[in-house]
């Protein structure tokens, strides 16, 4: 279930990114919500490039919180910042790149994941849940690992 507040801020997001040039998916709880998994998204996640990183701040320079900037932690960077949309936290994450096995993995090339969800006649770009489960496995987060590796093997993918 999708919170109406999220659905206005996502309109709002689609409207000035859908003519752009800007290559972006929603990721995290949203994208999982999305996609039918049965979770209760808090803040939106949007995924991109190094570029289209700095052209989201600059389109929505009027709610930036937290400017773009290159963020690193022990598993994951990326060029990290922060809107705030109607109350609702929108981050923005280009080039993200997770560290595996002390290696530092390229960055994710988010066109090979995307998959497109139609929601009150938008057409949002997602990554897929498979890539998900992927990614959360190699940060660790094994608990959000098993949840949409669980509601997969429902749908009946049996391709994880």
């Amino acid at each position: 279930m999708i919170p109406q507040t999220h659905l206005k801020v996502l309109y709002k997001l689609y409207e000035r990114l859908k003519d752009s040039n800007v290559n972006w998916v929603v990721t995290g709880s949203l994208g999982f919500a999305l996609q039918g998994v049965p979770v209760e998204p808090h803040d939106i996640d949007i995924q991109t490039d190094n570029e289209g990183a700095y052209e989201i701040e600059r389109l929505f320079s009027e709610f930036v919180v937290e400017p773009v900037r290159f963020k690193e932690s022990e598993r994951i960077r990326s060029h990290f910042g922060a809107l705030m949309i109607e109350g609702v936290k929108v981050e923005i994450m280009g080039d993200i790149q997770k560290k595996v096995n002390e290696e530092w993995e390229p960055p994710v090339d988010i066109n090979k994941y995307k998959r497109f969800v139609q929601i009150e006649g938008m057409e949002i770009p997602v990554l897929s849940l498979e890539y998900e489960y992927q990614a959360y496995l190699k940060l660790g987060r094994i608990e959000k690992a098993k949840m949409l590796k669980e509601f997969l093997e429902k749908r009946g993918k049996d391709d994880v």
